[in-house]
């Protein structure tokens, strides 16, 4: 029992301290990649003063100083509003995103036996297992083995099964899976309605009907989307969802509609560019929280960088397979393509449970970059066209990808073992595609990195090109 509660605190750790971290550290990004996406100075005023020297950490400061502001500012609320609810909806905004994140796997299961084991050789031919007081005993003869010579190894985990006592890398792995996922993000809407009508402000108000009626719209998009996905992984619990994406393919490539859906669909969840409706600071100052102040502020802010994190976890648990990684499997690299096996090399168990905690939380660290770059590529739609986009195409595209997988499946499921053997081969292909794309990512990304930058000037537009031909025009010099 108090094993179980060591391990669960643990990942409790992990799990919100990514979650938090990477969502202070999205404030920088936008700061910092919208400027270099637009060709821009970015974060570069709050410093660091050490004698002549100042210290700027690449902008980093910046969120630092948000912290202190959001702590260190006056919590105004207005005199006509509902002081219970006004206060109540920061928290009902905050918790889900947090609370959400308590059945998402990051990692392949851990078997504490396996971490570490001593092991007794004599001769180098025999091996005897050490007993508890660091004595080898032999299994036959239940004495003690003199002259053996005590080692440690590190064993690798069998490919199918998990031996007793295992720790799943989720927080709480409830059967219910994805409908706690949806009871949770659906109280989202219930801070952002109470949030505008409690605060006795009508762009508040405005606001909060927004993101109401947005959230509960693109939620209908979001739980049809993943019936399909259910259909093929046979399960509502999201290790399932994970394990069978280990076991045959990504579910990318099974339901290609489904992960196109669910990604728009997250993005207008979290309100960001191009479905910041709910906020948009052109027509409702700051929507549903115009009138909040210091932390109750930073908590609504906070919440919806956070909420980038966790679709991003939802979708690499759902659609990109999880902790899986190519070819990486409970008991090590096995690189095969249908029956053919090219090679094969067993791991330490550990190392594989690291490999994937790591291999999942850099899928979603790729994802919030993905978003981050739409934010800032996309402008801002209608209010009318989110939501003829969101009953009119994404609902439809929907309900046809659950026809469709229905369709398809019942057609394989009559296929066949011929069937069944060409679409192992199919899975087989997709991993070492995406083998292949990745390694070539990341070489196009290392070269990028190390060859120098190169800028060229070029003249746009009439305005600019007359006062080229003028002379040019003055200017003072900018601050670097």
């Amino acid at each position: 029992m108090a094993s179980l509660l060591i391990w669960t605190v643990v990942k409790i750790l992990i799990m919100v301290g990514f979650l938090v971290n990477v969502g202070g550290l999205l404030t920088w990004l936008d700061r910092r990649g919208g400027a270099m996406m637009q060709d821009r100075i970015g974060p570069n005023r709050a410093t660091l003063k050490i004698g002549k020297f100042e210290l700027r950490v690449a902008g980093l400061l910046h969120t630092a100083a948000d912290g202190v502001k959001f702590f260190t500012k006056e919590d105004f609320m207005p005199p006509k509003a509902d002081k219970l609810l006004f206060s109540l909806a920061p928290m009902l905004a905050l918790f889900p995103v947090i609370a959400l994140a308590a059945v998402i796997p990051f990692g392949e299961t851990l078997s504490p036996d396996l971490v570490m084991r001593k092991i007794c050789i004599k001769e180098g031919m025999q091996t005897f297992f050490a007993n508890v007081d660091g004595k080898c005993i032999s299994p036959q003869t239940k004495q003690e083995v003199v002259g053996a010579v005590t080692q440690i190894i590190w064993p690798a985990a069998s490919r199918s099964g998990v031996a007793p006592g295992s720790v799943p890398m989720q927080v709480a792995p409830l059967n219910i899976g994805l409908l706690y996922v949806f009871a949770m993000a659906g109280q989202g809407i219930v801070g952002a309605a109470i949030a505008g009508w409690s605060s006795d402000n009508k762009f508040s108000l405005m606001g909060g009907l927004r993101a109401a009626s947005q959230m509960v719209s693109y939620e209908v998009t979001l739980g049809l989307t993943v019936i399909g996905a259910i259909m093929v992984y046979g399960s509502i619990r999201l290790e399932d969802m994970a394990m069978w994406q280990d076991q045959n393919c990504w579910g990318i490539f099974v339901q290609p509609l489904g992960f196109v859906l669910f990604f728009a669909a997250a993005i207008a969840e979290s309100k960001r560019i191009p479905f910041d409706l709910p906020e948009a600071e052109s027509e409702l100052v700051s929507g549903y929280f115009t009138e909040y102040s210091g932390m109750k502020f930073g908590m609504f802010y906070f919440a919806e960088y956070m909420e980038v994190v966790t679709s991003s976890m939802l979708i690499v648990a759902i659609f990109l397979g999880g902790w899986h990684l190519p070819f990486l499997h409970r008991d090590g690299i096995t690189i095969a393509i249908g029956e053919s096996v090219y090679f094969a090399q067993k791991m330490p168990h550990i190392w594989v449970v690291v490999i994937s905690v790591l291999a999942f939380f850099g899928k979603t660290l790729l994802l919030c970059w993905l978003q981050h770059f739409i934010r800032w590529s996309l402008p801002r739609f209608r209010y009318d066209q989110l939501m003829k986009l969101g009953w009119t195409v994404l609902l439809p595209a929907s309900l046809v990808n659950i026809f469709a997988t229905g369709i398809v499946w019942l057609a394989i499921d009559k296929g066949g073992d011929s069937t069944a053997a060409g679409l192992k081969v199919a899975a087989d292909l997709t991993q070492a595609f995406v083998a292949v794309t990745a390694t070539g990512l990341v070489a196009w990304a290392v070269v990028g990195m190390v060859r120098p930058g190169r800028r060229d000037e070029k003249i746009v537009g009439s305005s600019a090109g007359l006062a080229a031909a003028a002379g040019g025009t003055k200017e003072a010099a900018m601050r670097a």
